[in-house]
């Protein structure tokens, strides 16, 4: 079987076509090497209390108040969602070991077309999302004493069973680690990752297959590094 592949380079944009039909692609990658890697993104920033730049190597978000930074680009399942992050405790002003929170296959039933549509509907505070149709796990929540998978349901319910609901120390942040998260959908499998550990294995017989995925926090400063977005095969 022969295979013939299409390399892309746009700037820190890394994108490849591939005809093979027993392989994963990675449809798009970036180190954040280039200032100009922010026109892939998109922020809703709570009463414009902070900034999100790209800055040697990594995506660094830096914010009072709450915060999403969506992918422009639509993902579809199966796909894999890889990035590296660092919570930062250095003493800045928003510098708070707390919330690595993420929206992945997200979609907003009053734009659902195109998410990117309906943003100035969020205001950046999370109460504006809890309409969305998405799956989402907030990593050291609440001062970094929970971490917990929802899945939303498009129409305010944001459902949580008791096992997705977790306290230990093991599954919470450390300040300053660099910290490896993987989010999968496959078929009816969603998958959330951290280290090469499996936090949340769910299945969903009524997958999201389709949507957007976005960084979200709170009063907190990190920086995102390695994003990769891996089409999977099955």
């Amino acid at each position: 079987m022969y295979r013939v592949i299409f390399i892309l380079h746009l700037s820190s944009i890394l994108l490849i076509f591939s005809c093979s039909n027993n392989t994963d692609v990675v449809v798009y990658e970036t180190n954040f090497d280039h200032v100009n890697e922010l026109n892939n993104w998109h922020f809703e920033i709570e009463n414009d209390s902070g900034d999100v730049t790209v800055n040697n190597g990594y995506l660094d978000i830096d914010v009072a108040e709450g915060a999403t930074v969506w992918f422009k680009k639509e993902l579809h399942a199966p796909v894999l969602i890889e990035y590296t992050a660092i919570l930062i405790d250095e003493g800045g002003k928003n510098d708070r070991v707390s919330d690595l929170n993420c929206f992945w296959m997200a979609s907003d039933p009053r734009c659902p077309e195109n998410i990117l549509i309906c943003s100035d509907k969020r205001s950046g505070n999370f109460g504006d999302y809890h309409t969305l149709r998405t799956y989402y796990v907030g990593y050291g929540g609440h001062n970094n004493s929970k971490t917990r998978f929802r899945r939303y349901d498009g129409k305010g319910g944001r459902f949580l069973l008791p096992e997705h609901d977790l306290s230990d120390p093991s599954f919470l942040l450390e300040p300053n680690q660099p910290v490896k998260i993987e989010l999968l959908v496959n078929e009816n499998k969603v998958q959330f990752i951290r280290d090469g550990h499996i936090v949340f294995d769910i299945h969903d017989k009524n997958t999201y297959k389709e949507g957007w995925f976005g960084f979200r926090t709170v009063h907190n400063h990190m920086k995102i590094l390695d994003f990769k977005v891996i089409q999977k095969n099955s």
